[in-house]
């Protein structure tokens, strides 16, 4: 496996966490209605989509490779 390959999975395994770090906060602000919650959701979220940005820009630049 080539290291782009792993920065790719390392990548996709990174969104998969934030997305289900959103969903569990989200159902837990459901449950208790603290700002901690919907904070961690939105963080989780935020940073997600940063990777996601990351990726598409990393496989851009070394798709020639």
């Amino acid at each position: 496996m080539s290291l782009r390959v792993f920065h790719v999975v390392f990548i996709t395994v990174s969104i998969l966490l934030a997305a289900f770090v959103a969903a569990w906060a989200n159902g837990q602000y459901r449950l208790e209605h603290e700002v901690a919650y919907a904070v961690t959701g939105v963080g989780a979220l935020v940073l997600g989509g940063g990777m996601a940005a990351y990726g598409a820009a990393f496989l851009r630049k070394t798709r020639n490779l």
